[in-house]
């Protein structure tokens, strides 16, 4: 079909393309997105540019036309013709090693015998490349003792013989060298386009070539030779420089890194006239079982793009995508790469959809934007890997180790199987680095690694390293609420670290920018901290009670690091001092006005308890004469919660102070129950009861208490 003929129906709102001949059509810059190009011949043709976002070609056939095909193979041959001869050319220069009776020609012999040694050796071990840099080094060597010994021995003779040794060392390396790139390069190529039947062909031509050449080349230098050692002599290096040929081509096809050019310059050529996609963008095209050898991939757009069961995907022109690769490709090729290193690889965009990839290791790799739905990463490295976008939808991540691992709010974990992870890389010493969950006997159930992982994306951390002052960490944020009511903040966990740092994570709105929150925040932090402390003290003026429970929830962590009260929320990026943290699930910030009552530093008292515990009773009887018809009702429920309170001996006086602070604080939220903030208000200082409440022994009195009553409270204020 002509590909006017195509545009014509696509425009009309068709897509299905299926089983048409396409070959050598031009669909250069064409928009074809969504188009089903399934079962296509599209050998030969030119998609460069194209927008094929969502396209398939699934079991279509890609690659050269058979005219290209045949062109290119016979230019092979031609190549393998003229490095046979060549070759033949270089062995005669050994012939000379036969002629002692003559000391220019056995000199001349012996320094190209040694030269093409050391081109061979370092081939063999490191490449072409390599052997090459030797061949020259051989050659400065044996030149340098030429010189030298022509100066020492003087004369226009002398002079001469170190001219010629030299021109030979020269020809010699030269013709080694372009031989055996040639040659290579030749087979290369003709495993590329044909096979091993047309490499075997290029290699006889060769041979026949060599041959012929030699047996010429031979005829001439034999004046005072064995005319058949001759031919001998030269046939074993022609055939010593075309093996090595061989090989360099064979080891360069199948990916060794020794000759990579190699094999780029081969699968290049092999690829003109071939399938283009070049520049085009083929996010999440299909070409699930297609025959892509000859395809030209340069500056394609390949996010998430579908290589499952496709064919000689290894033999395309790959540019610097991740195709270039080959392990890689017969990882997109099988789905198989358990126990595999793709270490410090750029992955990102790459398709590996259901993969086998069990005890992988992606160490400082690039996944971003990758399709991991339904991979198996059980116990996979992700160390440091950047995951921005990925998406790991019914994925099993199962003991995978996540440390630093590099994950947004774009990353999915709809749906990931997962009963556990660790939180650092395994040594000898610790193979179970940070399990989470923390006891081994406890394992996510379903869908709640996400709840796990996730928080911590939408929270803005504000962190503390410099001496942790409460008082100017309830101002500060007190005033970022008040400030910014539309980034809904909420404090959802407080963790201390080290010595003497602090962290407060706070939930956002999506699109807030936390970046202009943070400098807002320390601005304000690092202007009261450094206030005398007269001055501060002059701050506290409207006794807020809420902002003073925030004040003590700071100062609970920094003085009982071991408080747990909720779910260890974290991203992977856990600290070696980390003593504690403290989790407050539905702390809204909005609730938190005016400022805190108590200096971070001040000494608890017996008299600050009476304090609090006349301030408590003064409010519950507020709450007694309030307008709320069950207000006498929870005034009652909290009378009882507070004698419990203040009559357990289990409880220090500093918990009792923190304890009746939350009494207070749902007193005062009693007077307007239904409001939004005071609804919040109270579920804070609910919240912060049971975690303290947690800490006691079971024959507490207030353990007790709290079993019968909080559920009570609870109810009163719609939170259950």
């Amino acid at each position: 079909m002509k590909v006017t003929e195509v545009l014509e129906r696509y425009q009309a709102g068709e897509r299905d393309f299926r089983r048409l001949n396409l070959r050598g059509q031009s669909f250069q810059g064409q928009n074809l997105s969504g188009g089903d190009f399934s079962e296509c011949d599209i050998r030969s043709t030119d998609f460069s540019k194209a927008n094929l976002r969502e396209a398939k070609f699934c079991d279509a056939k890609a690659g050269l036309q058979r005219r290209w095909a045949m062109g290119l193979i016979i230019a092979s041959w031609l190549v393998s013709g003229v490095g046979g001869s060549f070759s033949a050319f270089v062995g005669s220069f050994v012939i000379l090693t036969l002629d002692s009776s003559d000391a220019r020609n056995f000199s001349i012999g012996i320094a190209c015998l040694v030269t093409l040694m050391a081109f061979f050796s370092m081939t063999i071990q490191s490449g072409l490349v390599a052997g090459a840099l030797a061949g020259a080094v051989a050659v400065a060597v044996v030149g340098t003792v030429a010189v030298v010994g022509a100066l020492a021995v003087t004369g226009a003779v002398a002079g001469a013989l170190a001219t010629e040794v030299a021109g030979a060392l020269a020809v010699t390396l030269a013709g080694a060298v372009a031989v055996t790139v040639a040659l290579a390069v030749a087979r290369a190529v003709a495993l590329a386009v044909a096979g091993a039947l047309t490499r075997a062909v290029a290699l006889a031509v060769a041979v026949a070539v060599a041959v012929a050449v030699a047996g010429t080349l031979a005829t001439e230098v034999a004046v005072a030779l064995n005319f058949a050692v001759a031919v001998a002599v030269a046939l074993a290096v022609a055939g010593a420089i075309m093996l090595l040929s061989a090989y360099i081509g064979w080891r360069a096809f199948t990916g060794n890194e020794k000759d990579a050019w190699v094999r780029s310059f081969a699968f290049a050529f092999a690829a003109t006239g071939g399938t283009s996609f070049r520049g085009a963008n083929l996010s999440d095209a299909n070409f699930n079982n297609a025959t892509l050898k000859s395809t030209d991939f340069r500056n394609a757009i390949l996010t998430r793009t579908c290589f499952h069961q496709t064919k000689l995907l290894e033999r395309v022109r790959s540019g610097t995508t991740y195709l270039r690769i080959l392990q890689l490709s017969k990882l997109l090729i099988t789905g198989q790469g358990q126990g595999k290193n793709f270490e410090r690889l750029n992955l990102q965009g790459i398709n590996l959809k259901g993969a086998n990839l069990a005890d992988a290791s992606f160490i400082g790799s690039d996944l971003s934007e990758a399709n991991l739905q339904d991979a198996d990463l059980s116990r996979a490295y992700l160390k440091q890997t950047q995951l921005d976008g990925t998406d790991f939808t019914g994925a099993t991540l199962t003991g995978a180790y996540i440390e630093d691992w590099g994950i947004t709010r774009e990353t999915k974990f709809d749906g990931v199987r997962c009963k556990h992870v660790y939180m650092r890389v395994p040594t000898k010493e610790n193979p179970d680095p940070y399990r989470k969950p923390d006891n081994n006997k406890e394992v996510f159930q379903d869908g709640e690694f996400g709840d796990f992982i996730k928080p911590i994306l939408d929270t803005l951390d504000l962190y503390h390293n410099q001496g942790v002052d409460p008082r100017a960490i309830a101002i500060s944020f007190k005033h970022l609420v008040e400030n910014h009511p539309e980034a809904e903040l909420e404090i959802v966990a407080m963790e201390k670290r080290g010595k003497d740092k602090f962290l407060i994570r706070t939930k956002t709105g999506n699109d807030f920018d936390r970046s202009a929150l943070s400098q807002e925040y320390f601005a304000s932090y690092n202007r009261l901290k450094g206030l005398p402390s007269n001055d501060s003290r002059l701050l506290i003026a409207e006794k807020d009670i809420r902002i003073a429970s925030l004040e003590n929830m700071v100062m609970t962590v920094l003085n009982k690091p071991t408080i747990n009260t909720n779910t260890y929320q974290h991203q992977g990026d856990i600290m070696p001092e980390n003593q504690g943290s403290i989790n407050i699930s539905g702390v809204q910030g909005g609730s938190i006005s005016g400022l805190a009552a108590a200096g971070g530093n001040q000494e608890i008292s017996g008299s600050a308890l009476g304090d609090i515990s006349g301030t408590v009773t003064n409010t519950i009887g507020q709450l007694e004469q309030a307008d709320e018809s069950e207000a006498p009702k929870l005034a009652d429920l909290l009378k009882q919660l507070q004698t419990a309170i203040e009559t357990d001996s289990n409880l220090t006086p500093e918990t009792k102070i923190e304890a009746l602070e939350q009494i207070n604080a749902l007193a005062e939220a009693g007077k307007n129950p239904k409001e939004g903030t005071t609804q919040k208000a109270a579920k804070t200082a609910l919240t912060m009861l049971k975690g303290i409440i947690a800490d006691l022994p079971a024959i507490a009195t207030v353990v007790e208490a709290g079993k019968n009553l909080l559920p009570v409270i609870s109810q009163f204020f719609g939170l259950v």
